[in-house]
């Protein structure tokens, strides 16, 4: 690519609004609805099942060949994707604008699952579509910045779907929101209207993407030596903090926090957690992976045994301080294990490696989060959030071997 400044800012620029665009309606299925739901008299259990509307995420490795395969070639290739995605998201919002949110009946919870799920199924296409285009467009020396305001773009809109929703929710009610929802989501298609993106020449005939072909490439990167312990270690991961976390919002609300005062505190933590992703991508550059992998899930451990302990004295400083150190402590471990999702995929591969391994990690947190609601009505909060520090803690048993045999591999001649 040997666009000028203007082109290249203008990539930039389009990055963060589609990156932002993702984030959006993550936050308001991750961070606002358990609070909305739980105020709105939806049981616990039922709140815990909100995670499957998340599913695409963790199975969009399935359906990836397709969206690179369909329309390539073509200009506009992967552009076509986003803005349809991105229109149908605006209708599935329109739609959920009209459920009677209070009381959220179980009735009404179900078409609302199943709308949030349509959603998710849109930008998670979205996604595959917008990482390709990223990967083919930036250039080398720009992949820092573009990454960069990838993911500050995604926490940002993750905020706002979060924090800012919530709020609005409490202010202006449920419909209201999802219209300025709509409205955000479609002034940010005018840099992806704007941004012309040209065809990809085609180097001679690329095999089908067929089941076989599949099943080929899945085997080619998890059939690699030491593969075992890297694929355990994604699988106990984040599932300590993704069992916590969707329950601490519905302990707020029984504690009698108001939305607004839990968007603030929300909107305060996701702060410092933006600055402890910061802060990793410092430390990364002085620590082993491994040092990072073990102190940062022990760093997640104590959160959540510290949010054990909030339960039995519920003070707003202390509950103030656990937030932050949360938020603070999930940066810091997601920043580590993605900086090692990199380092696992293969030259030519990486596309489709780094979603493998993201889409692992999100089943395995997705299944635990599906089962928080259940262990905070059978349990308490406090015993459930020990249980969810101590899969933190749990995490560093693989971290351990995987170090062990990764130092093996490189002292071999």
């Amino acid at each position: 690519m040997t666009a000028g400044l203007p082109e290249r800012r203008r990539l930039l620029v389009l990055l963060a609004a589609l990156y932002f665009a993702q984030g959006l309606p993550f936050g308001l299925v991750t961070r606002a609805l358990p609070a909305i739901a739980r105020e709105a008299g939806l049981p616990l259990e039922y709140i815990g099942l909100l995670s499957l509307a998340a599913l695409p995420w963790a199975l969009k490795f399935i359906w990836a060949p397709w969206v690179d395969y369909l329309g390539r070639g073509a200009s506009s290739h992967r552009k076509r994707w986003i803005v349809g995605c991105q229109l149908l998201a605006v209708v599935i919002l329109a739609l959920m604008a009209l459920l009677p949110m209070s009381p959220l009946t179980p009735a009404v919870f179900l078409w609302l699952l199943g709308l949030l799920f349509l959603l998710n199924l849109c930008f998670a296409t979205h996604d595959i579509a917008s990482d390709g285009l990223a990967v083919r467009l930036l250039p080398v020396g720009l992949r820092g910045i573009g990454n960069s305001l990838q993911t500050g773009g995604y926490k940002v809109g993750l905020l706002t779907g979060g924090a800012l929703l919530l709020w609005l929710v409490g202010e202006i009610g449920w419909p209201r929101t999802l219209f300025l929802a709509m409205a955000a989501l479609l002034a940010l298609l005018l840099p992806v209207l704007r941004y012309p993106e040209p065809a990809q020449p085609l180097a001679g005939p690329s095999p089908s993407p067929g089941w076989r072909w599949w099943l080929a490439e899945l085997w080619r990167f998890w059939g690699r030596p030491g593969m075992g312990w890297w694929l355990a270690l994604l699988l106990i991961y984040k599932v300590g903090d993704s069992f916590g976390t969707r329950m601490i919002k519905p302990f707020l609300v029984d504690q009698r926090w108001t939305l607004a005062e839990i968007a603030l505190l929300d909107l305060a933590a996701s702060a410092a957690g933006l600055l402890a992703v910061v802060l990793a991508g410092l430390l990364l550059m002085r620590i082993t992976r491994q040092q990072a992998l073990i102190s940062f899930a022990l760093l997640q451990a104590l959160a959540f045994a510290g949010w054990a302990w909030a339960t039995l004295s519920p003070t707003r400083e202390l509950v103030w301080v656990m937030a932050i150190t949360e938020q603070c402590a999930d940066g810091l471990a997601t920043v580590a294990l993605f900086t090692v999702m990199m380092d696992r995929c293969r030259p030519l591969h990486e596309g489709s490696d780094y979603t493998l391994q993201a889409s692992v990690m999100l089943m395995a947190s997705g299944l635990f989060t599906l089962g928080s609601g259940f262990s905070a009505a059978a349990f308490g909060y406090s015993v459930h959030f020990a249980l969810a520090g101590a899969l933190a803690l749990a995490a560093i048993i693989p971290a351990v071997f995987w170090g062990r045999m990764e130092q093996r591999s490189h002292e071999r001649p």
